[in-house]
């Protein structure tokens, strides 16, 4: 799998992408179905479980969404992100 030759430096400190509390439930379902890495998904109780540390930095996420899904979009401090590496 390509994706697994890309480098990720991740700061652990400050996450580049923030999910609001109480999303709707339909964009999320959007989400899931969107990101190209599948760092969305939903449990079984309809909460989500996101992980950013996989995150492609495509936007796709930014584009669906508004305030009221994610509380923050930015790409990484520089220095952090990922390295892509199609080998």
């Amino acid at each position: 799998m390509k994706l697994s030759k890309n480098q990720y430096i991740i700061d652990e400190t400050q996450p580049h992408i923030v999910p609001t509390d109480h999303p709707d439930r339909r964009v999320l379902q959007q989400l899931v179905n969107v990101c190209p890495a599948g760092l969305y998904q939903l449990n079984q109780d309809g909460g989500l479980s996101f992980d950013y540390h996989g995150c492609l930095e495509c936007g796709s996420c930014r584009l669906l969404c508004d305030e009221k899904t994610l509380a923050r979009w930015r790409y990484p401090a520089a220095g952090y992100g990922v390295t892509f590496r199609f080998g």
